[in-house]
């Protein structure tokens, strides 16, 4: 019997099966939000569910139009030979990807590139460094000359697995890296998209085990030392040495200190505005300046130029490292 299903059960049904409207309609639930119409059919004795739509763009109505327009093809009738359609939705979209195939498509690597490019402006000197050697080493050997669409879960776990175990970061930051990238260049409407890089159960499990992480915290330096090796820090000489002093002082990151503007500063407000595209939230941080912090800031403002705080010998901006390096000197 056809026309069983009521609008307000479509609407209120939140429980996962197939529900029959009658004359092959399907309403298919996969979740609570999840819910679309199937047309099920058989046709050379093998059964087949022809998609509708989702119920959030199909009402009830309209799937029992569109069910009768299938039915219609699929009978056919004295002029016209029933059709398999399913079948021929198939055919038409690998016609399609065929055509597509004929397009020159860019190569993984071409996309990464493009997408370094994209980004260099915004990146950290960190950031510049590491995608491209990362890539350069680990991925392009494998999926460099791909395309996206070509690119298999198996490609990322040949490539990952000498990694996997023995540099575990670099194997997390690669394949995060590559799965940034393929998202970027595909189709948002794309149905069938299922990204190869996506760190999947499958995935996880054809890849070595890895150990269990040990925790290695950072060394520090005992409190009842801080006050003497301050001391020793003060009379450092050079800009790297502030620098960290003024670290210590704001209790910042490195890459805030190293990329600090002068315009970031209210010197009236003792405050350090540290805008967001800079903070991992990527909202902005306010940092109380203390007299000591202040004093640093005097202390290299006197006649400096340009809008960075700390700069180098060439005037340019310090490595992340210079700070280390000060240490390194102070033994």
């Amino acid at each position: 019997m056809a026309g069983r299903l009521k609008p307000l059960d479509v609407e209120r049904q939140t429980k996962s099966g197939k529900y029959a409207d009658g004359d092959g309609l399907y309403l298919i639930i996969t979740g609570p939000t999840s819910k679309s119409w199937s047309y099920r059919y058989w046709k050379d004795g093998k059964e087949r569910w022809h998609g509708l739509g989702s119920l959030k763009d199909v009402s009830l109505k309209d799937a029992r139009l569109a069910r009768d327009a299938a039915r219609l093809r699929v009978k056919g009738d004295r002029t016209t030979p029933g059709v398999d359609v399913v079948q021929e939705r198939r055919k038409a979209r690998e016609e399609a990807k065929a055509v597509e195939a004929k397009v020159v498509l860019p190569t993984f690597e071409e996309c990464a590139e493009a997408y370094i490019r994209a980004n260099w402006s915004t990146w950290s000197e960190k950031h510049r460094d590491q995608w491209p050697s990362s890539l350069k080493r680990y991925a392009y050997p494998t999926i460099g000359k791909l395309t996206t669409s070509q690119i298999k879960p198996s490609h990322i776990h040949d490539l990952l697995k000498p990694i996997w175990v023995e540099k575990r970061e670099t194997a997390n930051r690669v394949r995060g890296r590559i799965e940034t990238i393929i998202a970027k260049n595909v189709d948002i409407d794309d149905p069938d998209f299922r990204n190869p890089a996506e760190l999947t159960r499958q995935l996880r499990e054809k890849l070595p085990k890895r150990p269990k992480r040990v925790v290695r915290h950072h060394p520090a330096l005992p409190y009842t030392e801080a006050p003497a090796f301050m001391k020793l820090l003060a009379g450092a000489p050079g800009t790297a040495a502030a620098m960290l002093r003024f670290l210590i002082f704001t209790a910042c990151r490195t890459n805030e200190a190293v990329e600090g503007h002068w315009s970031e500063i209210d010197r009236p407000g003792s405050t350090w505005k540290i805008p967001g595209e800079r903070m991992k939230m990527d909202q902005d941080h306010y940092v109380p300046l203390t007299d000591p912090a202040l004093a640093v800031l005097d202390e290299i403002r006197d006649g400096r130029q340009g809008e960075l705080i700390f700069t180098n010998a060439d005037g340019g901006a310090f490595s992340e490292n210079a700070m280390l390096a000060v240490l390194d000197r102070l033994g």
